[in-house]
């Protein structure tokens, strides 16, 4: 089409990373330069840079639509002749192709794309632009060469010296105008480095999140699949059957709370959440929190402290939304305050830049906050490193989710911690309201068709379950001693290694995720014991891609079972004769 120094290019504009990867797989061998946008203001930003033969541009945009973006760009003298195609996954009707048309649409091209068609509308553009731009460079030649003939004839012998000085000052000039261009295609090129990298930071943020969703659901999926499992088997045991339907309620309420949540941040990034606002006090407000939350605390032996000024602060905003502020930030205090501890809440009025303020600050003696960690607690998906139970799953949504609700109240929210071990405070700043200086789902379990008594096992074993999700590992034991295996819990990894060593298990079933040694350090340094020697050791996670599978290996593990436990492999493991387990394998 032209030489490899100064292809044609093509602007390929579309807000879908997988139709972009399409246009570019079907015109690929084309020779062409096709440069990607994702948006229509990324395009125009891309015409400001360069000339392109043709404008692939899709009609359906989040922030400015194709027809939008089509007449910014010939509203533009330079790119008034600039040829675009429409793509389109809908009906276009005669009225909008009309419309197209008068914005200097060259064609339309419908979805799903037919790669021959759209190969052809594009090779014939580009063509035309190459054909149109040698003629336009043949002619500024011509034009050259003719004015400097003329010249030349007229004023040879006179001008020679003068056009070597000429000459030279051009050269200089030429020089000056490539060094310029060399800084700033080295900035160009700087800014794309710092743009991959931004990609490749948020590509892992979302694999980190995908495992990450995967783990906290299959956490409470297990202890739901473990109770399913031995209601159906313990026909006779009426008592272990309220208490599993107990955990699989328990269960379903924190997927049900981790599925709010993530919807909640989803819709207030895309601008759906609305708020209902009316005048309402703060003691109201964090009446409501702890009645979400306060059980949570009690079950605990967290005790709570709530102070509130008086008279009452009020502000306008959302009841619901602010209850939830609060109920989030109390949560997670419980959770990161320990067995024990005590949580402060404070509401009342301060001083701001701004001018006074209501406020509601929440307190905990917990784990505390490392300092590099402080500016990212209200990212979303951002955990700290390990919280000391596990009993209720999160995401790292909570905190992300405050600021968000707070930011639409027109408040703010600061994090503060001495650092590790010594706690830390959550404030809220609201705007005080003029004059002042969620309907409950109740999901019952579905009852159970009876199933047949469970037939002991051939061979019983000494099961040590480790899993610091308590329903999950005490689910889980009563299914197993249903079959006649002796089993023993531990919650943790230390308490793991005093029950193997004491009691010298057939196999230990050992969660991955622990706050104070991880699986993989508990695995090493059981095989590290020579009375474990002969001990089996079953990985039990939430993470199940094939490098987790790799890794347990590596540690020692015989196998690698994913939550929620298929019950044929762990039966499986459990009949194999001699070792609970057959020959190491990465299969599942």
């Amino acid at each position: 089409m032209s030489g490899a120094d100064e292809r044609v290019a093509v602007l390929l504009v579309d807000d879908q990373p997988s139709r972009l990867l399409s246009y570019r797989a079907i015109l690929g061998d084309l020779g062409l330069d096709l440069v990607e946008a994702s948006s229509g203001r990324v395009a125009l930003q891309r015409l400001m840079e360069r000339e392109f033969a043709a404008v692939l541009l899709d009609v359906n945009m989040p922030d400015m639509d194709g027809f939008e973006t089509a007449t910014l760009i010939h509203s533009h003298p330079r790119y008034e002749r600039t040829p675009i195609i429409f793509v389109t996954a809908v009906h276009v009707t005669d009225l909008d192709r009309l419309k197209g048309y008068e914005l200097g649409a060259f064609d339309y091209v419908y979805v799903p794309v037919v790669p021959a068609i759209l190969r052809s509308k594009v090779q014939v553009l580009a063509e035309l632009h190459a054909q149109r731009k040698k003629l336009e460079r043949l002619n500024r030649t011509l034009e050259q060469a003719n004015a400097q003939l003329a010249d030349a004839n007229s004023t040879l012998q006179a001008q020679r010296a003068r056009e070597l000085q000429a000459l030279n000052r051009t050269l200089e000039h030429a020089n000056l105008e490539l060094a310029e261009a060399n800084a700033a295609l080295e900035a160009e090129n700087a800014e794309r480095r710092r743009a991959e990298e931004r990609l490749r930071e948020a590509d892992r943020r979302k694999n980190e999140f995908l495992a990450t969703l995967s783990h906290e659901l299959r956490n409470p999926l297990a202890a739901i699949a473990n109770a399913v499992r031995y209601v159906e088997v313990a026909t006779d045991d009426q008592a272990g059957r309220e208490q599993a339907r107990g955990i699989a309620a328990r269960q379903l309420e924190h997927l049900t709370r981790l599925i709010d949540d993530l919807l909640d941040v989803s819709r207030i990034t895309t601008g759906h959440i609305a708020l209902r606002t009316e005048r309402v006090g703060l003691g109201e407000v964090v009446e409501r929190a702890l009645e979400t939350v306060g059980a949570l605390a009690e079950a605990r032996g967290q005790r709570l402290t709530v102070r509130i000024d008086e008279p009452t602060p009020a502000v306008e905003g959302d009841p619901v939304r602010l209850a939830q502020v609060v109920a989030n930030l109390v949560g997670n205090a419980v959770k990161y305050g320990g067995e024990g501890g005590e949580i402060e809440i404070a509401a009342g009025r301060s001083a701001a830049e701004g001018g006074p303020c209501a406020f509601v600050a929440v307190r905990d003696r917990g784990i505390g906050i490392e300092a590099e960690m402080l500016p990212r607690v209200f990212d979303l998906f951002s955990q700290a490193p390990h919280a000391r139970d596990e009993r209720d799953a999160s995401l790292g949504v909570g905190l992300a989710l405050v600021r968000e609700l707070v930011a639409l109240h027109g408040g703010s929210v600061q994090a503060s911690s001495a650092g590790p071990g010594a706690g830390a405070e959550f404030v809220v700043r609201l705007p005080l309201a003029a004059g002042e200086a969620a309907e409950a789902v109740q999901v019952t379990a579905p009852r159970l068709a009876g199933a047949a008594a469970p037939t002991a096992a051939a061979h019983p074993r000494r099961v040590l379950l480790v899993d610091d999700n308590r329903d999950a590992a005490e689910s889980l034991a009563q299914i197993l001693r249903l079959f006649g295996h002796e089993t023993r819990q531990a919650y943790n990894g230390r308490e793991a290694l005093a029950a193997a060593r004491s009691q010298r298990p057939d196999l230990v079933l050992l969660d991955i995720g622990m706050p104070d040694l991880s699986g993989y350090e508990v695995a090493r340094l059981m095989r590290a014991e020579p009375s474990l020697a002969g001990t089996t050791l079953v990985a039990l996670t939430g993470y199940g891609a094939e490098e987790d599978r790799r890794r347990s290996l590596a540690a020692g593990f015989d196998d690698h079972l994913v939550k929620p436990i298929d019950f044929e492999d762990l039966e499986r493991i459990l009949a194999a004769p001699g070792e609970c387990a057959p020959a190491r394998s990465a299969a599942a």
